[in-house]
């Protein structure tokens, strides 16, 4: 585009008329009327060069909404997303996206992921701008780390990337993707995560979260992230840190400064063997000592004799963090882990679709996605209804969003989609988990599965024989 009489402007003038055209006009998904406020619609605007830069049937907003919508059904087809896409076209008269899955899958595997980003960075700013004083923890903000995996397709480019156990003969398992996660705990947001194979160690993924913890955080975990070495690091860092003691001497009361009768001020010393989880010019860089304190805690459940945990903090004033609060701060970690059976069971995350390395992280992007604005919607529900956040369902949560979405397409007015809005943010707040105190939920499984046998080879060298609805392999026959 030429413009002699603003040479200046020239060489921008033409993006930004193809961005606002690309940005303009009525929403084309439910997701997009129901997320608009925690979703800038210039961040899914057409690229100036690039995969996304012209305007296809399968651009960047519909691509990336239609993919939303699938991942929030929880094991939805491509050929399922497709058609909804094709439907939501009609009815609005654009252009129908093709009947094929293949040019839908290519425009999901080319979704840039800075742009992924910045949606994700925005949303948990904005998230974390809406916390009031009361929402914080003794006046910190307090992330969870937790980790999980979850599983993939078994294609060769999976295999390379994220390998499954050695253990496993070849043909009977399945590529693991391992990450870590950190959960805010006055959002329930995601608010960062790092991913790598199965044989990676927690630890040694920690070591790439640190740029999102900010000084005065406080670091809360479990038994598995309890060592000398993490424990340094957060001091390093201005980080307090919360874990549960791993092991019989470090949480030994025989040694220290009595504080109280479960409050011991004690000084480990640093191991003479340096950690293979922290690189080597970090671990000369902490302290010789590393002044602690121990606090036991007590926990009592209805019907169940008193547990006792004891958790190792480098928070030191007992007086400004007495041993309640640790307590009933460690016994919100549990959050994390609901946080990640919600993704992992309710959207389907254990194993992902994705036949390629490059698709599986932006898969993974939008299953953290889906959660966070499910997590937002709770938490404005929770802010305009004065309930607990964590009263109230994710399943029963991401359910409403699916049908008030849909509804919300066909309101004709402005003024009518506020007022759904409105009423779905009323009905997730009533939607409470109801109090179970002293419910034990056992992690094993009540529902027998079918009684086939193993599959301890390759499927193409496999034989079976049905006998009877019993099942047996033999040896295959030797190929000569």
């Amino acid at each position: 585009m030429a413009t002699p009489d603003f040479p200046l402007w020239a060489s921008n003038f033409g993006s930004q008329l193809q961005r606002l055209r690309s940005t303009s006009g009525d929403a084309l998904h439910q997701f997009e009327l129901l997320f608009d406020g925690y979703i800038p619609r210039f961040l899914l605007a057409q690229e100036d060069k690039g995969s996304h830069s012209r305007d296809r049937c399968w651009n960047l907003r519909l691509v990336f909404w239609t993919f939303l919508w699938q991942v929030a059904q929880s094991g939805a087809s491509c050929r399922e997303a497709i058609r909804q896409a094709q439907g939501l076209c009609r009815l609005q008269g654009r252009r129908i996206p093709p009947d094929t899955t293949s040019p839908y899958c290519q425009g999901r595997g080319k979704i840039p992921l800075e742009r992924l980003e910045e949606i994700h960075d925005g949303l948990c700013r904005e998230a974390k701008s809406a916390i009031s004083q009361k929402d914080l923890w003794c006046g910190h903000h307090v992330e969870v780390v937790d980790g999980s995996s979850c599983t993939l397709p078994d294609t060769p480019e999976n295999q390379a990337v994220y390998p499954q156990p050695s253990v496993q003969k070849e043909g009977c398992g399945f590529p693991i993707v391992g990450f870590l996660a950190l959960f805010n705990l006055a959002t329930g947001l995601l608010t960062a995560w790092v991913t790598g194979t199965w044989a990676q160690a927690e630890l040694v993924l920690l070591q790439e979260l640190w740029v999102h913890l900010r000084a005065g955080d406080v670091l809360l975990a479990d038994r598995g992230f309890s060592s000398w070495g993490s424990l340094a690091q957060c001091q390093l860092r201005g980080v307090h840190a919360v874990f549960r003691v791993r092991g019989k001497l470090r949480g030994s009361f025989r040694y220290g400064q009595r504080l109280s009768a479960d409050q011991r001020l004690v000084e480990w010393t640093k191991p003479q063997t340096p950690s293979k989880s922290i690189p080597a010019e970090e671990w000369a860089r902490l302290p010789k000592t590393l002044a602690v304190r121990l606090v036991r805690c007590q926990i009592h459940s209805k019907g169940y004799r008193t547990r006792r945990v004891t958790v190792v903090t480098t928070l030191l004033d007992p007086v400004k963090y007495p041993p309640s609060a640790i307590a009933e701060l460690y016994l919100r970690r549990w959050n994390a882990e609901l946080s990640l059976r919600d993704l992992k069971t309710t959207l389907q995350m254990e194993h992902l679709s994705c036949t390629r390395p490059d698709y599986v992280e932006r898969e993974l992007r939008m299953h953290f996605l889906i959660h966070n604005l499910v997590r937002r919607t709770m938490l404005q529900a929770a802010r305009v209804h004065g309930v607990s956040l964590y009263r109230i369902s994710f399943a029963g949560a991401l359910a409403g969003c699916r049908r008030y979405g849909e509804v919300l397409l066909q309101a004709r007015s402005k003024q009518l989609r506020k007022e759904l809005i409105t009423e779905l943010l009323r009905v997730l707040a009533d939607d409470q988990v109801p109090r179970r105190p002293g419910r034990r939920e056992p992690r094993a499984v009540k529902r027998r599965p079918k009684p086939y046998p193993r599959l301890t080879k390759h499927r193409s060298v496999y034989v079976e024989i049905p006998h009877k609805s019993s099942y047996h392999s033999r040896k295959s026959p030797r190929i000569s």
